[in-house]
């Protein structure tokens, strides 16, 4: 299936942020998982380990990421790069939604700060 219309998007939510899924399995995708991640104002999501390289772009609104230590506050148009095995939060200081869209390969998981993985759906 090489579109995909907004009807055929699945939500999920967790850690107060909602996951919009486009691109997966269910919807042809072989190798990547694309999603619209929107972080409402003031979200501040854990810390993870993720398993595999993901790709950030912001589509409106400001957000502050870290990877492995390395904050940057990103906004409208700005983009980030977080490589394989490397420790990752995304925070919204502000007191305005943000949203993003994410790209990573099938099968990514996050090691939350408890020790759990976690298998996200939106990335299956």
């Amino acid at each position: 299936m090489p579109f995909i219309h907004a009807e055929d998007a699945v939500t999920h939510e967790i850690h107060g942020v909602r996951f919009v899924s486009y691109v997966r399995t269910d919807t042809g995708a072989r190798d990547l998982a694309a999603w619209r991640g929107e972080v409402p104002a003031g979200a501040t999501g854990p810390a993870h380990v993720i398993s595999h390289e993901e790709a950030f772009y912001v589509l409106s609104g400001r957000l502050r990421l870290t990877i492995d230590g390395e904050t940057a506050e990103l906004t409208t148009g700005d983009a980030a790069l977080a490589p394989p095995g490397s420790a990752l939060s995304v925070a919204n200081p502000t007191d305005h939604p943000a949203h993003m869209w994410v790209t990573t390969r099938l099968g990514l998981t996050a090691e939350l700060p408890d020790g759990t993985t976690l298998t996200p759906p939106w990335a299956r």
